[in-house]
């Protein structure tokens, strides 16, 4: 009965140990291979829009815009990612992304901006938007960043993201930048008087693909991977 009990015992720690075990790592992109990655609703890298030269993935100025996603959907999530940006560029790395909407070519937008969180990459000293709270690692038009240290332009900057059943946290070169709550009340206050306040849909999902914005200018990422947590 003793030997039984133990067994128990042990199978049930194992079990409670592997359900609080982060997931292993998944590289999306690793210098060479973006093989993580495909255009928004394709089923293959968007060649001619994106390219992978000197180890860096990039955006190709004067294309359609085409951002990339996950080939896998994410609910909880820790995301690693380095990034840096040409003069005036302007990016995005947005999560819980829901491939609903037409892409729409050439437009400086992605086609759900308006319907998911995003954290802000941008060059902060010469786009024309100076807004803080819209500003490189900022949860863009909702929340300042604080503490933030940035490279100079074309040089990159390292970026994690969490997002654990709802809270979520943004570390930019090392340093906390900024943290909340999904469904907070505070945030709730926030979206009130955002560029979102008369979106219903604004932040419907709880999983969904992790999304890298071509807003039009040229951009740079590299060690870009993500697990489950």
């Amino acid at each position: 009965m003793k030997k039984i009990l133990l067994i128990l015992l042990t199978t049930c720690y194992a079990i409670a140990s592997s359900a609080q075990t982060p997931g292993k790592w998944i590289t999306l992109f690793d210098g060479k291979s973006a093989d993580g990655l495909r255009g928004y609703k394709m089923d293959k890298f968007p060649d001619g829009i994106w390219v992978i030269k000197d180890g860096s993935l990039q955006t190709i100025p004067k294309t359609k815009n085409v951002d990339l996603v996950t080939k896998e959907q994410f609910g909880n999530f820790e995301l690693e990612y380095e990034w840096a940006v040409d003069t005036a560029a302007n990016s995005g790395i947005f999560f819980h992304l829901q491939e609903d909407k037409a892409m729409v070519s050439n437009n400086g937008n992605s086609p759900n901006w308006l319907d998911n969180f995003e954290i802000q990459i941008l060059d902060d000293k010469y786009f024309n938007d100076t807004a803080a709270v819209r500003s490189a690692g900022s949860l863009y038009d909702l929340i300042r960043p604080m503490n933030k240290k940035l490279m100079p332009i074309g040089q990159f900057n390292k970026a994690r993201l969490i997002q654990k059943d709802g809270h979520v946290e943004h570390w930019l070169n090392g340093a906390k930048v900024l943290d909340f709550e999904i469904g907070s009340q505070a945030v709730k206050e926030l979206i009130i008087r955002s560029k979102y306040s008369k979106n219903p849909r604004f932040q419907a999902y709880k999983e969904g693909h992790i999304m890298l914005q071509h807003h039009g200018q040229r951009v740079y990422f590299k060690n870009v991977r993500v697990r489950r947590i």
